[in-house]
């Protein structure tokens, strides 16, 4: 699967960004929607949960809609399958991120471009935020 055409100085940048808003984060330990959540706190980042089937994730409030998250989000990272992406970016652009994140194994262009033709000025796709991080750190 291809990625996203961004450099590593591109990738690094937008690790001085810190509210993150997870959706699709996993009360699962053992699912990456977890423990890359996990690992970003552990590591300085405001994660703020995004799941309809949850109210609190690794001891943070979740919210069943990115809409209804009150803080700024500046990046929003997507763990949900690329065949359902679509309503997720539609949601997404509405409040405005710097960064829209689709994790490993995510990637569906139409989704992307829609991020796009809305103004998001990086969308990053099949990548891990907490791989990324590692590497680059």
């Amino acid at each position: 699967m291809e990625r996203d055409s961004c450099t590593d100085e591109e990738i690094r940048k937008i690790y001085s960004l810190k509210n993150i808003a997870v959706v699709g984060m996993s009360k699962n330990p053992d699912k990456a929607a977890h423990y890359v959540p996990k690992y970003l706190i552990e590591h300085g980042f405001n994660v703020i949960p995004v799941n309809p089937t949850a109210t609190e994730i690794l001891g943070r409030k979740c919210y069943p809609t990115l809409l209804d998250v009150p803080d700024t989000v500046d990046i929003v990272d997507i763990f949900r399958p690329s065949d359902q992406l679509i309503p997720v970016i539609e949601e997404s652009v509405k409040i405005k991120p710097k960064v829209i994140w689709l994790q490993e194994g995510i990637h569906n262009v139409q989704a992307e471009d829609v991020a796009r033709k809305a103004g998001i000025p990086l969308v990053i796709f099949n990548r891990c935020m907490f791989a990324e991080h590692q590497r680059l750190f």
